[in-house]
């Protein structure tokens, strides 16, 4: 479920916008984005495992004594969430619409339908929900480091500028993190699953770190592989299927197929891990009276199916008005201010090594003035 929840949102849907960002300086986003995603997976696991309960910042802040502030915590990670799912299928539809060589129509329809699809699963069970991620998940981690030893192998490194006699200068990496930053939202989807983990305390111990880590070796592999294949320059002109371009340039229509089905997997396990564990924040927040009783609502499989209604349909919309930039630039701005707070959460309760707390408080914060700054044109 973590690692559905990064990849799929993350070297499919930024990789593009990331690269007009920071130029050859992708693959140092990526990388100060994962340390402070590592830093951020301390505080979560650690602050998930002392409480003992479902819920992620929501719920710690509620353990605080922070009620309002909690009510408003859970109705932001709603939102952000629901924006994710849309870039999710936006991107899902963008991807489906190339590879047919259709225009127009089918993009926004087939993200339509992947979103529920997949809504549809979910309000099947858990079990079937997993089932989806653990087949997506390694078809497209399969498919990716193809992809970048490929491009890896044909190393050339002034195709990973941007313009030849402009490159950019090293701020660009700090704030293609903010950018970028979107790409590593998903770990901490675990912690609104814990009451349905084996071994809870042990499970998110380990499984956050070490989705971040594999995830994050993974989007600089492809920084760095994929504009071997296509240059900087051209895949700013086709951000949202730029590893589409990458995959037909490696292997003719035999990488195009074979990245467009890595992708169909990568959104589709994304918007699954996603949508599961967003419908049960809303639960927890309404179990505890802080979100409308609707939302408390369980059908037969035990699911909250009026929140994964809710939270799919919006995001269906979304996905057919929205932009990719506009929607990525959201996502990512709205999950540096709750990883912030996360971690300043983490620093007050002395949950795990403080340093790496702080470390991970100001990264974020950082990025998030970096992102606001690329935005409103100061840098």
């Amino acid at each position: 479920m973590a690692v559905g929840g990064m990849i799929g949102g993350g070297i499919f849907s930024t990789l593009g916008v990331v690269i007009s960002v920071a130029g050859q300086w992708t693959w140092l986003s990526f990388l100060i984005g994962g340390l402070i995603a590592l830093a951020s997976g301390q505080s979560y696991a650690g602050l998930t495992k002392a409480i003992g309960r479902p819920g992620g910042s929501y719920t710690f802040l509620r353990h605080l004594g922070y009620e309002r502030l909690a009510r408003l915590a859970a109705w932001v990670l709603i939102t952000g969430y629901t924006v994710t799912v849309a870039v999710y299928g936006f991107t899902f539809g963008a991807y489906v619409a190339h590879a047919l060589g259709f225009d127009g129509w089918l993009g926004p329809f087939a993200a339509v339908a992947a979103i529920a699809v997949l809504a549809g699963i979910n309000l099947v069970g858990a079990r079937e929900a997993t089932v989806v991620e653990l087949v997506a998940v390694w078809g497209k981690l399969a498919i990716l480091l193809a992809l970048a030893g490929i491009g890896l192998a044909q190393w050339q490194p002034e195709k990973l500028l941007l313009q030849q006699d402009d490159p950019a200068g090293f701020v660009a990496a700090l704030v293609g993190t903010g950018v970028v930053f979107m790409a590593y939202e998903g770990f901490q989807l675990l912690s609104y699953d814990y009451d349905e983990m084996k071994d809870p305390p042990r499970t998110i111990g380990r499984a956050m770190p070490m989705a971040i880590i594999v995830t994050m070796l993974v989007y600089i592999a492809v920084a760095l592989g994929t504009p071997m294949l296509v240059p900087a320059s051209e895949i700013v002109g086709q951000e949202e299927i730029s590893l589409a371009a990458a995959g037909e340039s490696a292997a003719g229509t035999f990488g195009l197929v074979a990245v467009t089905i890595a992708a169909i997997f990568s959104t589709a396990s994304a918007i699954n891990a996603t949508v599961f564990a967003t419908a049960r924040l809303a639960h927890t927040a309404a179990a505890d009276e802080e979100l409308p009783e609707i939302f408390a609502r369980r059908n037969d499989a035990g699911v909250p199916w009026v929140g994964t209604l809710i939270i799919s349909g919006i995001a269906a919309v979304l996905a057919v008005i929205g932009g990719i930039e506009g929607l990525v630039e959201a996502g990512s701005f709205v999950f540096l201010i709750i990883f912030a707070v996360v971690n300043a959460i983490a620093v007050h309760e002395r949950v795990g090594s403080v340093w790496v707390a702080v470390f991970g408080c100001l990264g974020s914060s950082g990025a998030a003035l970096a992102l606001a700054a690329y935005v409103v044109g100061w840098v």
